[in-house]
């Protein structure tokens, strides 16, 4: 901040005082924290087994680009069975996407972290190529964007505010995971992967399979949040569905150590310095990259 000529604490008060310091400002950290959440999830469930997911946006997309076919195709149906379909959908889309790399890590031919990488461009590409082709809107006087969902395809909100009933989905998330991962046989048998995967694999534990359904989890919660994005937020499918939440998730992750409590204090922290960067933008006239290098430089200092 310095560096462009500006007063560091007047921006941090800013930030502060226009997130927290008002019921608006904390319903809009709320909607930010849904997809943080779930993509943060979405990376710390393969990471267990050391699976360093780093495909949540791209995985995010494709969640969306299935939960969008869904909308689209079963407009007709009640909210009843149209939102858990769609939400099984951005599921499966991003499990999916995530299982790719999956199996190429377990096939000992791609490193994951460099395919779920690489394979995020892939992904909001393949978007583009629907909402600027197939799906365009053609009443949307040239802006590319799909038809406008349904009601029934469009998660209710609360009390007049954006927050949805997405919310439910990153609480659920974060209790399964910490009750599979210190209840269960299968969260035993993830931290002994992750403790020693020789010894776990002399063990008779199929760490392969473990490779792929921990990828197809991750990738799923990651499409979840896509879902959320295009049915909750957006309400229809746009390129710039995402401002980096993927990405994000996987610094939160980090950041918390996998810790489920850790992640929602870092979700909460890190809605708040994205929610800053409209402010940073309007009252400072900063660019909205310069949340962008905070974020880099905090990742920095994680890792």
């Amino acid at each position: 901040l310095l560096a462009f000529g500006k007063n560091p604490i007047k921006a941090y008060v800013d930030i502060f005082s226009n997130t927290l310091g008002s019921t608006y400002g904390l319903s809009e950290i709320l909607v930010k924290m849904i997809p943080l959440a779930l993509t943060a999830v979405a990376v710390a469930v393969p990471s267990r087994i050391w699976l360093i997911n780093v495909g949540g946006e791209g995985q995010l997309y494709i969640g969306a680009l299935f939960a969008t076919w869904g909308a689209l195709t079963f407009g007709t149906l009640p909210s009843w069975i149209l939102l858990p379909l769609i939400s099984a959908l951005g599921v499966l889309g991003g499990g999916l996407w995530g299982s790719i790399s999956g199996i190429l890590r377990a096939k000992g031919w791609v490193s994951e972290t460099i395919s779920t990488l690489l394979l995020n461009y892939v992904a909001i590409l393949l978007t583009n190529f629907f909402v600027f082709g197939p799906w365009k809107d053609m009443e949307s006087a040239n802006y590319p964007q799909t038809a406008e969902f349904v009601d029934a395809a469009t998660l209710p909100s609360f009390f007049g505010t954006r927050v949805h009933a997405g919310l439910i989905f990153p609480l659920a998330a974060l209790i399964l995971f910490y009750f599979v991962l210190t209840r269960t046989r299968w969260g035993l048998e993830m931290r002994a992967i992750g403790g020693n995967p020789e010894a776990a694999r002399r063990s008779g534990i199929p760490i392969s399979s473990y490779m792929i359904l921990l990828m197809f989890i991750g990738g799923g919660l990651a499409g979840l949040a896509g879902m959320v994005e295009v049915s909750a937020i957006q309400g229809r499918l746009r390129p710039s569905l995402s401002p980096g939440y993927g990405f994000i998730g996987f610094l939160i992750s980090w950041m918390a150590g996998g810790n489920p409590l850790g992640m929602v204090a870092a979700a909460f922290l890190l809605a708040i310095v994205t929610a800053g960067g409209d402010i940073l933008q309007m009252a400072h006239r900063l660019p909205g990259s310069a949340v962008n290098i905070l974020n880099a430089l905090i990742l920095f200092v994680v890792l």
